[in-house]
């Protein structure tokens, strides 16, 4: 999952750098969506990790 949010990261900032503002803006939310869900995921594995044990 965290590397779906790399992957788009980089491909907003290659879009970015070559002024497809678009497809840059798209890439970047994508990437923010991932970074957020595997927060999210990250957070409940944690939780229900220490309480089982």
């Amino acid at each position: 999952m965290l590397s779906y949010t790399i992957t788009f990261l980089i491909v907003a900032l290659i879009a970015a750098a070559l002024g497809f503002t678009g497809i840059a803006g798209t890439a970047a939310g994508i990437a923010k969506i991932c970074f957020f869900l595997f927060l999210i995921l990250f957070l409940v594995s944690l939780f229900t990790g220490r309480r089982a044990a």
